[in-house]
């Protein structure tokens, strides 16, 4: 999030798009009802289904599964249409005004300029800004057309790799051909309400409705009022999921939304701690802190910095912060987090310990290569990879033909018992030759540690009662095996012992280390006195640092996690924090627990303000520049340079090398494209309107195991979509009789026009049947769901809740099919954040 859930009272105007808080946040939900009720803020649900969440809007629209970009994309340009845009911002805070390197294309054919067939890849170096000066009022008539494909050269030797030009080219008119407003603008043109239509199944009036009460925050010119979209995975879970937040991002830049109290792009984590998880590199390409991997080819720190410490790119009349280029602080602190005395200078600062990214780690390649020998074992903790998939069937397959698993877990799950999976016979289970290691952990409320919400709060949390019987704590379990593989390299020798003979492991109990000193560790500490000059305060050798502003890139400091330093100082626990008051009225709560970074509430508050540093709405101030003081005060932790007079023109997106908010994003941003296009599905009932030739995103990675198969709409005409229920918690409320009385059985819940077709009536035991396999469940009738018109043709959608497999409490024993709802989803995934397909597949559906 880049606000958080309390702040969502704060907003005038609400989007829920991708998720249905209502039932899957319940107790978050309560601030978007706090504003419609003390605010009137007005809530826009679109969503495949009408769900309770639809049931509480002022407007709800149906949507096809998958079509978000092309709904969003039609906003774009309904605003820009209507000037319905914070122009004062957009001109300051955004690209909006850069100009874009000529030779550039838009995807008109559904490929953006630097495509290359041969490896499903692009040469972005077109995808850049313009070196150059001011060009306000000068147009480029010569410039070749974004809609045309550029020459191509060829030369001898292979050219650098492309980087922002130090001084951009911009035009404060919008008026340049090649500036990013009217990049955007010509690529949105093709997004009218009749295409719109087409695709996404809503029809005109309703679609109009929509994105005129959306937009109408900015009506008239309207600076005061404020608008937040809300997502969940519904989004994320495409094959261009990364794409639809970034168009929902370029849509609160547009408007002005981005950095103020009740707006942003909030996202809405699925479990308690997930954001937590990916602050922690929870995901195989970054480091803790979002730090960059390092690859092959950082053969030395030196030029590993070199790749990933970015320099500013802006025009040179304005400033930027350019957070980013203190990486060296954060990295060399982190390696002395790790490897402690053993990361020197002179060894560069073990930075050779670091594993190397040779490849693409994400979950559909990790089940694709240990389905094809190249991964022999896997360690699962609180995890259920046969049920959280996609294509359960695969990775039940790959688990064959493993060497062995260990899950360490509270309940026996999907994962452990993968060889009882039905459909299994006894005399396949003889061959099976995975040795699988059960362990007993504990769950949540019998260890303490910390939390990390959507809302980026991290709070502590302490142990309600001790593991039951031998189960033990998961940080226990890794730790006795770190150990017991150190005690091998010292013995046994090896190819590298140094990275684990070297780990720093100084806890108070090597076996079971404390996780309050593992949160002083990420927090980070001085290995040197330190002087801040500028104060004159100092920081004794071994003491917490107040935060990352200590960092050093000279090994003086160390810290596990840049962003959550300043979580546990000198002054204790900051996550163990209950301070209940808010003098601001607005939700800041600013000693309870604590929030990354800084204990900062809104991200990119600063853009609160207009130029001059005056809040654009004054009864919502969060921050403002107090020019007798010389700084940025307020009531909120000011996401800026402290003492950065306004007439500096500093821009509010620090962490960006140009300062200001990205509505194109240059070269090596993303990997599919600048903007936001929309593609279809891999599985689509229709060819893309907008360039049938290329349909899907010509980035998706498909395997070619047996089990990666595809239907076509010929066959599999019916779009199918998963979700969660309230009843139950992902897949492990199943185990608790109370939940399993509440949703004894799983169902599918299928439109009454679809139910008449097929003969079907409700409680019909029914097949759900993908290209991967068939889903039995019992037929949920509902007006929910109602059929569709795309294109032309009539089409129906449906949904399944994902908790219950063959694991478990048997409820109806001999009944229930106890088929996981992933059999039927496919392993292709996102090209930039590598999360599989789940919400938008093709099935077909027959009565049992």
């Amino acid at each position: 999030m880049t606000n958080g859930w309390i702040d969502i009272k704060n907003t005038d105007m609400m989007l829920i798009m991708g998720g249905n808080p209502a039932e899957n946040h319940p107790c978050g939900f309560k601030w978007a009802m706090e504003a419609k009720r003390n605010r009137n803020a007005k809530l826009i649900s679109v969503d495949p289904r009408f769900t309770r969440t639809s049931s509480t809007a002022d407007l709800f629209v149906q949507i096809r599964a998958g079509t978000d970009i092309a709904f969003l994309g039609g906003l774009i340009r309904y605003a820009i249409e209507n000037n319905r845009i914070a122009k004062e911002y957009l001109v300051n805070y955004t690209n909006a005004a850069f100009i874009v390197k000529e030779g550039f294309k838009l995807p008109e054919d559904g490929l953006y300029s630097g495509f290359n067939a041969a490896s499903s890849s692009y040469d972005k170096t077109t995808w850049n800004y313009e070196e150059g000066g001011d060009l306000s009022g000068k147009t480029d008539t010569s410039a070749t057309s974004a809609h045309a494909a550029p020459a191509l050269s060829h030369p001898a030797t292979p050219a650098p790799p492309p980087a922002l030009p130090p001084n951009v080219a911009y035009d404060l008119t919008l008026q340049h051909p090649r500036c990013v407003f009217q990049l955007m603008k010509q690529q949105y043109s093709r997004y009218t309400p009749e295409t719109v239509e087409r695709i996404t199944g809503i029809p005109k009036d309703q679609y109009l409705k929509a994105v005129d009460l959306f937009t109408s925050v900015r009506k008239d010119g309207d600076t005061k009022k404020v608008a937040t979209i809300i997502y969940a995975v519904g989004w994320t879970q495409h094959t261009f999921g990364t794409q639809i937040i970034r168009t929902a991002a370029m849509i609160q830049l547009l408007l002005g939304n981005v950095g103020r109290a009740g707006g942003g792009v909030n996202a809405l984590r699925g479990h308690s701690n997930i954001q937590g998880a990916t602050d922690m590199a929870g995901l195989y390409d970054s480091l803790p802190g979002y730090l960059k991997a390092p690859v092959p080819d950082d053969q030395d720190l030196a030029t590993f910095l070199k790749r990933t410490t970015p320099t500013s790119s802006k025009p040179s009349p304005w400033a930027s912060m350019n957070y980013y280029a203190n990486t060296p602080k954060f990295m060399v602190s982190l390696l002395k987090s790790l490897y402690g005395d053993a990361a020197t200078k002179q060894n560069e600062f073990a930075f050779d310990y670091l594993p190397k990214i040779d490849r693409d780690y994400s979950w559909t390649h990790i089940w694709d290569d240990m389905y094809n020998g190249k991964i022999k074992g896997m360690l699962a903790f609180g995890m259920n990879g046969v049920m959280i998939g996609p294509d359960t069937n695969k990775n039940i397959n790959a688990l064959k033909r493993a060497d062995w698993l260990v899950v360490g877990e509270i309940y026996e799950d999907e994962t452990s018992e993968f060889w009882r999976a039905p459909g299994i016979t006894s005399e396949e289970q003889k061959n099976i030759k995975t040795t699988v290691y059960r362990l007993p952990c504990a769950g949540f409320a019998e260890k303490d540690g910390s939390m990390t919400n959507s809302a980026r709060w991290a709070t502590w949390k302490y142990a309600a009662v001790p593991p039951p019987g031998k189960a033990r704590l998961d940080q226990d379990i890794i730790a006795q095996i770190f150990l017991r593989v150190r005690d091998l390299y010292r013995k046994e020798g090896g190819k590298f012992p140094d990275p684990i003979l070297n780990l720093s492991w100084a806890y108070a109990d090597a076996a079971h280390p404390p996780l309050s000193q593992v949160a002083m560790e990420i927090n980070g500490k001085a290995l040197a006195d330190l002087k801040d000059e500028a104060t004159g305060q100092v920081i004794k050798a071994g003491q917490q640092l107040p935060g990352f502003a200590w960092l050093k890139d000279d090994g003086t400091t160390m810290c596990g996690n840049w962003i959550y330093s300043g979580s546990w100082t000198e002054a204790g626990n900051q996550l163990a924090r209950r301070g209940t008051e808010d003098p601001s009225g607005m939700g800041v709560f600013p000693n309870w627990a604590w929030s990354w970074p800084a204990n900062r509430r809104v991200l990119y508050n600063r853009a609160s303000c207009d130029p001059a540093g005056k809040p654009w709405d004054p009864d919502r101030k969060q921050i403002w520049w107090n020019e007798a003081a010389g700084k940025w005060v307020g009531n909120d932790v000011p996401d800026f340079k402290p003492d950065s007079n306004p007439k500096d023109h500093m821009g509010p997106f620090i962490m960006n090398p140009e300062g200001i908010g990205r509505l194109f994003a240059p070269i090596g941003v993303l990997a599919d494209g600048p903007f936001p296009e929309h593609y279809e599905p891999i599985e689509s009932p229709i060819k893309n309107p907008f360039h049938p030739e290329q349909s899907n995103n010509p980035l998706v990675k498909k395997f070619n195991t047996p089990f990666d198969k595809f239907g076509s709409p010929e066959e599999y005409s019916i779009v199918c979509t998963t979700y969660r229920l309230t009843e139950q918690y992902h897949y492990w409320t199943k185990n608790n009789p109370m939940n399993v009385q509440l949703i004894p059985e799983p169902f599918v819940e299928i439109p009454v026009e679809l139910a008449d077709e097929k003969g079907i009536r409700g409680t019909d035991k029914i097949r759900v049947i993908s290209a991967r396999g068939t889903y039995i469940a019992k037929a949920f009738v509902t007006r929910r769901l109602k059929p569709m018109m795309i294109d032309g043709k009539k089409v129906y959608q449906i949904g399944l809740p994902i908790h219950q497999g063959f694991r478990g409490i048997g409820e109806d024993e001999g009944r229930n099919a106890r088929t996981p709802a992933n059999l039927l989803t496919p392993a292709v995934a996102d090209p930039n954040a590598h999360t599989p397909e789940s919400k938008g597949f093709l099935v077909k559906v027959e009565k049992a």
